[in-house]
């Protein structure tokens, strides 16, 4: 018989595609007041995996993703979701978004995005937001699933998350609290 443990708390994984890169700063800012300190962030690089957000947000695109201090709760992924959609319509300009913001967290056997596009490998855990699984841990280095997105395949992403993911295992060492 199996018996309910309570989940580990998570590592806060956010990644942004925006074309004005100037706009990054007020959108870390807005991100950082809101879930508190960054703990690593990597480079912005090129984001050239597919053209979908093209017609919506222009070309160049850029891709970062910031990593917080704070641990979450897992749960806490739903009110993320929501509070990061709302940003994205707060920096829209007659309605098209400016910056596409991917909530996400990282826990050491996997890294889970949040969304509000159902499919069928996806869960959904409230309020009209699902869960994406899109990495998993295996033999010592995260693998894409066949529905994960390019750029979160790449070896840029994972070789970040794979730093992430050791960060993370310090933290759970030293018992950092979560956010709340």
């Amino acid at each position: 018989m199996s018996r309910p443990q309570p989940p580990k708390p998570a590592k806060l994984v956010i990644g942004y595609i925006l074309k004005e890169k100037r706009l990054g700063v007020s959108v870390v800012k807005a991100l950082v007041e809101k879930f508190g300190p960054i703990d690593m962030a990597s480079s912005l690089f090129p984001f050239n995996f597919t053209t979908y957000y093209d017609d919506e947000m222009g070309i160049p695109l850029f891709r970062r993703l910031i990593v917080f201090k704070p641990l979450i709760k897992q749960v806490d992924l739903v009110g993320i979701k929501l509070y990061t959609n709302a940003l994205e319509h707060e920096y829209s300009k007659d309605g098209k978004r400016s910056v596409n913001i991917d909530p996400g967290y990282l826990l050491q056997e996997r890294f889970v995005l949040a969304t509000g596009k159902n499919y069928s490998h996806r869960i959904h855990i409230g309020e009209g937001i699902y869960a994406d699984l899109t990495l998993v841990y295996t033999k010592s280095r995260f693998k894409p699933l066949p529905w994960t997105y390019p750029d979160y395949a790449s070896e840029n992403i994972m070789t970040f998350l794979t730093q992430v993911r050791k960060k993370y295992g310090v933290d759970l060492r030293q018992g950092r609290e979560s956010s709340e």
